[in-house]
């Protein structure tokens, strides 16, 4: 498997062209991309849980799931969110706009869309750039991954050839997310391409189960945002199906390992984020209670400043434990382990000096926080970031 990052080739699967450029609405940097398929594919999403629901997300809803895409069209700088009817309108001359250029039926044409919520979009500049968004394309996914993102730091890719008993086929990840991250499925959006060949059914079960696995078990910030998505498509032009229950583990598992992957490079990148947060959660009775255990660490102001820090201040993530309702048994037959060393087992401090053995390990640029119950066989892992000053700084100045 090769994520890219910065300066990067990442190749996409057959008969899947990409391309992005700059149309007018952000000063400098691409602001729309496109990803396009030779072959009609079978489409799904999972999106965004949040009720207020920006203009592409409904209309993606309405089309999905399909087995006839074309598309997907993504714009950065302006979300197309809280816009009301006129919204609605402005998304529908841009995906008219694609259709044309690509000859095909608007209905096969999908939309994503990233950045400042209210303002109305720039129709004008978004279709005017039309042609010169198709005639971007090409085979690599560089320019798409460049072109949608807003306070990233850095795009963020994952290529992988997958050996099935009918032959080979490729599985291509694309993501953006820095901050307002809080998935329930930040404005993150994923793009999961592979030329298998992949029914919707199967499409829509394995994509459900591989978002709940990555894309929701991360946070930045505790917000969901009006916009995520995370779209996979399939146009099957290896003519390599999931023919035997084998090939869809080792699918499956594939698909898993590269949205794990996109999903942690989203939390290492968060906004102003200097650290990496990983939390595990292991022994319990119910995952539901591992994984909410695991995201309230994450999501916890007062651990992620710890973090950032550099505090041994493992009492913290006693007292979120704690406040997630687990049982004072449980709590007490818990170990917590940071950075690999034991802090807190049989309900006391392991030793007087285990913290201060912590101090230097958490200069390290990921944190680890392992939880051991001794209640059952179900666990958990969540992503996360630090909190700095610089998260400060890129949300206050951001409509600016």
């Amino acid at each position: 498997m090769t994520p890219g990052a910065g300066i990067f080739r990442t190749q996409l699967p057959q008969g899947f062209s990409a391309g992005g450029v700059n149309c007018g609405v952000r000063r400098y940097r691409p602001d729309l991309g496109v990803i396009i398929s030779d072959d009609p594919c079978v489409a799904t999403a999972v999106l965004t849980q949040n009720t207020c629901k920006a203009a592409p997300v409904t209309y993606c809803e309405e089309l999905l799931p399909s087995s006839k895409i074309k598309a997907i069209l993504t714009n950065s700088g302006q979300a197309n969110a809280a816009t009301g009817q006129q919204g609605v309108i402005n998304n529908q001359k841009i995906v008219d706009s694609l259709a044309t250029e690509l000859s095909c039926d608007s209905q096969q044409v999908l939309i994503a869309s990233t950045g400042v919520i209210g303002e109305q979009v720039e129709v004008e500049k978004i279709t005017a750039a039309m042609p010169m968004l198709v005639n971007s394309v090409t085979n690599i996914a560089e320019k798409f991954a460049v072109s949608i993102l807003t306070t990233d730091l850095v795009p963020k890719t994952v290529h992988k050839e997958i050996k099935l008993s009918q032959g080979t086929v490729i599985i291509t990840g694309i993501c953006k997310g820095s901050g307002m991250i809080h998935p329930n499925m930040a404005t993150m959006l994923g793009y999961l391409l592979t030329d298998a060949i992949v029914s919707v059914e199967q499409s829509q079960g394995m994509l459900k189960k591989v978002c709940d696995k990555s894309f929701n078990m991360i946070s930045v910030d505790g917000d969901t945002s009006t916009n995520d998505g995370v779209f996979m498509l399939a146009n099957g032009m290896s003519q390599v199906s999931l023919s035997n229950e084998s090939d869809i583990a080792i699918f499956y598992q594939a698909l898993e390992e590269i949205a794990i992957t996109l999903a942690k490079s989203i939390a290492r990148d968060g906004e102003g984020a200097s650290k990496l947060i990983e939390v595990k959660v292991m022994g319990l009775a119910e995952e539901m209670t591992a994984k909410k255990i695991a995201r309230s660490i994450t999501t916890s102001p007062l651990i992620k400043t710890a973090i950032y820090g550099e505090s041994p201040n493992w009492g913290r993530i006693l007292a979120k434990v704690g406040s997630e309702m687990v049982s004072q048994d449980l709590i007490n037959h818990c170990d917590i382990v940071i950075q690999g060393l034991a802090l807190f087992s049989k309900g006391a401090l392991v030793s007087d000096e285990a913290p201060n053995n912590l101090r230097k390990k958490m200069r390290e640029d990921t944190i680890f926080i392992d939880i051991h119950f001794n209640d059952g066989k179900q666990h958990a892992t969540a992503w996360g970031c630090d909190l700095t000053e610089k998260y400060v700084t890129i949300n206050a100045e951001y409509l600016t």
